[in-house]
């Protein structure tokens, strides 16, 4: 049985990681949620005591199940019966892969259409409706358990609905599948009982971190499986509902009351309030925000620490970066505050990318870790992408366990795509990357030299296999399109193979994120601007309590310093910008701006 030393936890978290029965827990910033989460999943997976049960994780990023299995291991658990992950991976895993043979869209193969080719597709569909002016951001969209939802301009509905009609007739006729689809298209598989029913009798026990991100399909779907177990499986939903951020997404905060009818349990709700990140005055600034009533206390080291917290609605647009570097230069020159503790916000990535370059040369003595750094494309859910993970991290023995667990996942999709793998295990690929030795400088052209010589090593043509093709494709296109814009603006933006290798070396440097982006991380001085209407809430939601969390999520980020702009200037097509009402409507006894 896993045990932990009573230091290690206080008596909320303990009581929550010993609760019996399912529970519902929301947790306040910097509670020690995640280590609770960690503590209660290693003590579950000690419980087990059947070789062919397991743990099951939902968490909303690749990035947070890594960092969550990385713990459990470091406490010296086993978890080769967890399984933790997003509900994308899940659904992948458990649902379409095993069972697409019972779906009408799915039994005669299917393929994922990764995020560039999505939205290339969904411009090319727009461009003939050019008199509704619509867009592809015009055809956000999600599933429910009933059915497609529009979200965007309700005026424009009309046109959106037809262009995603032509956009999923045109995904059937190619047997693609998008990430909603993969959604809704589990959704159906899980609703039938006998499936629900097998999955049921695998798990012992599910997690789902950050709950208030999560879609009403979502939730279904797991529903599903504890309804079928008729009692047997606990559950332990754990998050935030004043960071339920992701409101035109489809996500939202479960009520306990919704929550024990779709799945037919009992829930405990518990609550973790004491926060160990911020200082007494950056609470006492985000509390404001509260829109589910909380009773946070700062239990931090630095929780009487002089913190400086300032508004400033009078810089202008064309001064913005100048500005953001004097607060830089001040929090680390004269409030002694280490680069890495410091963090850049904005409501959009737009503004971020060119502000990246621009204060890179304006301040050649710090580093950055931001938009616009990364000269190829990000798509995490792209083969290739994650072949080039593999590839241009270091060899180094810490990140042994990391490697051989990427090189399972890309295995694993060979397999599903119909490639022989039997020849191949994780070591010997692992072995096989290692070992290839490319001569050339240019970034993209040492790729696909390095696929080449993969494939050609262990056999595979990679053109017989449709899904890896089209993934290839994407990959390259979606880069060079990328390099291309971003030399537009900087023609010495660096190509190489170097370049390339600092994309996955440990960042250190000040982060630069969106509010969307930066969710679950802390730092010392945090520093936000486009605090505007329209974008703070975004139009999209224009409601004060969209607003709210998007301030609480960035005030409670910072623990000790915390710069807040709505900056003057920024125009759209038809009128100013003006500051975010909920904020400059908000009494808060500012420090004086020291520039």
């Amino acid at each position: 049985m896993f045990v932990w030393e009573k230091e290690e936890i206080n008596k909320d978290q303990e009581d929550a990681i010993n609760a019996q029965g399912s529970v519902l827990l929301i947790a306040c910033p910097g509670s020690g949620k995640t280590r609770t989460l960690t503590y209660k999943i290693a003590l579950e997976l000690s419980k087990l005591n059947d070789d062919k049960k397991f743990v099951l994780a939902i968490t909303y990023t690749h990035k947070a199940a890594d960092e969550i299995k990385e713990r459990i291991e470091l406490l010296g658990v086993d978890t080769s019966r967890l399984w933790i992950g997003t509900i994308h991976s899940f659904c992948y895993e458990w649902l379409l892969k095993p069972y697409s043979i019972y779906h009408e869209n799915l039994r005669d193969g299917f393929k994922i259409l990764n995020t560039y080719d999505s939205e290339a597709l969904i411009t090319t569909i727009c461009s003939n409706y050019k008199t509704e002016k619509v867009n592809y951001y015009d055809c956000n969209h999600y599933y429910t358990s009933k059915g497609l939802k529009l979200s965007g301009y309700i005026k424009k509905h009309g046109a959106i609905k037809n262009i995603l009609d032509e956009y999923h007739i045109q995904l059937r006729k190619n047997n693609q599948i998008d990430f909603e689809q993969m959604l809704y298209f589990s959704y159906q598989l899980i609703s039938k009982d006998a499936i629900s029913k097998i999955l049921s009798g695998v798990f012992s026990y599910i997690f789902i971190d950050e709950f208030q991100d999560t879609k009403e399909i979502q939730y279904a779907i797991v529903a599903k499986i504890i309804q079928s177990s008729e009692g047997t499986i606990n559950a332990f939903v754990v998050g935030d509902p004043n960071q339920a951020i992701y409101g035109s997404l489809g996500g939202y905060a479960i009520s306990q009351a919704e929550l024990e009818k779709i799945t037919n349990s009992r829930f405990s709700y518990m609550t973790l309030d004491k926060n160990y990140r911020s200082s007494k005055r950056i609470i006492d600034f985000y509390i404001n925000f509260n829109v589910l009533a909380s009773k946070t206390t700062s239990e931090s080291k630095f929780q009487n620490y002089q913190s400086v917290v300032t508004y400033n609605q009078q810089v202008y647009k064309d001064n913005l970066v100048e500005h953001i570097s004097k607060y830089i230069e001040y929090n680390v020159n004269q409030l002694g505050i280490e680069q890495k503790e410091i963090c850049i916000l904005a409501p959009w990535w737009m503004h971020l990318a060119a502000l990246t370059r621009t204060l890179v040369t304006r301040l050649p003595n710090f580093s950055f870790d931001g938009p616009g750094l990364v000269p190829f494309s990000r798509d995490i859910d792209n083969f290739w992408y994650k072949i080039t993970q593999v590839i241009l991290t270091e060899p180094s023995p810490n990140m042994y366990v990391k490697r051989m667990r990427w090189v399972s996942d890309i295995l694993s999709e060979m397999h599903f795509c119909h490639v022989d793998i039997q020849r191949l295990n994780p070591r010997l690929f692992l072995n096989i990357i290692n070992d290839i030795k490319v001569d050339e400088v240019d970034g993209l052209i040492y790729l696909r030299k390095f696929f080449d010589e993969l494939f050609r090593r262990i056999n595979v043509d990679i053109s017989s296999y449709p899904q890896l093709q089209e993934h290839y494709d994407s990959f390259f296109k979606s880069s060079q399109d990328r390099i291309h814009r971003l030399k537009k603006d900087n023609e010495h933006f660096a190509t190489d193979i170097n370049a390339f290798r600092n994309a996955f070396k440990p960042r250190t440097g000040i982060k630069v994120s969106t509010i969307h982006g930066v969710k679950g991380g802390e730092y010392d001085t945090v520093i936000s601007f486009g605090l505007l209407q329209d974008m703070v809430p975004n139009f999209n939601d224009s409601s004060d309590e969209s607003a709210k969390k998007l301030l609480y999520v960035i005030g409670s980020r910072a623990r000790k310093n915390l710069h807040l702009i709505s900056e003057r200037g920024r125009r759209s097509k038809y009128k100013d910008y003006e500051s975010t009402k909920v904020l400059s409507g908000t009494k808060f006894n500012y420090d004086t701006d020291p520039f």
